[in-house]
């Protein structure tokens, strides 16, 4: 962070990496890693206890479990599966400590359809297996409906849509169809291109929606909602000015470190630490922190990680081994 610039991500795992580039410890915060090198999938579980971890994090005491992917974004349906089977397994986790497996579950996917970046949750809710219609009209009579969770799903819009706020509309839902958990999907914000569309963040705190990018709307958490919130998601933005910022970190530390670059640099070669750090800040337009940057390919890869994640969330209802 320099002067006025804000580094935004929606990421706990990202904002504890803030902390250890900076050699501060935080107490409250725990940090789980567990590797899987054959499937490539790396998983980060966050666990904030205490408000003191809270407050230093920013982010509500829970627990955020975050799946790094590389190939995440390419159209390989068996790593997929992989990537769903994993999902899915961790939802379960979390979901099993407030209701049984063939409890009541509300899918909200957020987001507008109408802007690709933002279009996962919609796009989610799409391919997911509904069912609270089924069992309440035929009740669970067959074998498919005998071990899955009573699953329902609403997509509300943004509130240029509705002129409502997101979570008055999902707080009449719950009031009337009464789930035991809500699970909201939506995109996110990152600090580092090398997350877009490759890490998948889970949390059983809820969420604050827009509030990655700067525009924040009322929380959907168990306060709001009196029940349970899940969210999970995929950061398929990054702020345009965290890239301005880490190119000029990357070439002050270059510089920092190499007696050829420092005779390279001319004028610039001569500025020490602390006056470098002054031109970043002056170089970095405050107009750069309303510009968001997506891939170009965005369209194709929310297609893909729509279906991924609405395969783990059915995979997570059906009672079926991952």
């Amino acid at each position: 962070m320099m002067g006025e610039f804000q580094v935004r991500t929606d990421l706990a795992l990202e904002a504890k990496e803030n902390y250890e580039a900076e050699d501060a410890q935080i107490r409250g915060v725990r940090v789980e890693e567990e590797a899987d090198e054959e499937k490539e999938i790396y998983t980060t579980t966050v666990m904030i206890e205490t408000e003191n971890g809270a407050r230093a994090m920013g982010k509500p005491v829970g627990t955020y479990i975050t799946l790094e992917a590389p190939n995440m974004s390419s159209p390989d349906e068996g790593y997929h599966r992989e990537i769903s089977q994993e999902l899915a397994r961790h939802l379960r986790v979390l979901m099993g400590k407030f209701m049984e497996p063939d409890g009541s579950v509300l899918v909200v996917g957020l987001g507008n359809r109408e802007v690709t970046p933002d279009a996962l949750g919609p796009d989610v809710v799409n391919n997911l297996n509904i069912t609270r219609h089924m069992i309440h009209v035929y009740g669970r009579i067959s074998e498919d409906l005998r071990t899955v969770g009573e699953v329902s799903a609403i997509v509300p819009g943004v509130m240029a849509q509705t002129g409502m706020e997101t979570v008055e509309i999902i707080r009449g839902v719950v009031e009337e169809t009464h789930p035991d958990v809500v699970i909201v999907i939506d995109a996110l914000a990152a600090r580092s291109t090398k997350r877009l569309n490759r890490t998948i963040q889970i949390t059983d705190t809820g969420i604050n929606p827009g509030s990655g990018v700067g525009n924040h709307r009322n929380a959907i958490n168990r306060e709001e909602l009196g029940v349970p919130v899940i969210a999970v998601g995929v950061p398929t933005v990054v702020d345009a000015a965290t890239i301005v910022n880490d190119t000029m970190e990357e070439l002050i530390n270059e510089m920092d470190s190499s007696d050829h670059m420092q005779s390279l640099g001319g004028t610039l070669g001569t500025l020490d630490y602390a006056e470098k750090h002054q031109m970043i800040r002056e170089l970095i337009s405050p107009h750069l922190n309303t510009m968001f940057v997506t891939p170009k390919d965005i369209d194709e890869t929310v297609k893909y990680l729509s279906y991924t994640i609405s395969e783990g969330l059915n995979i997570a209802f059906s009672g079926k081994a991952c």
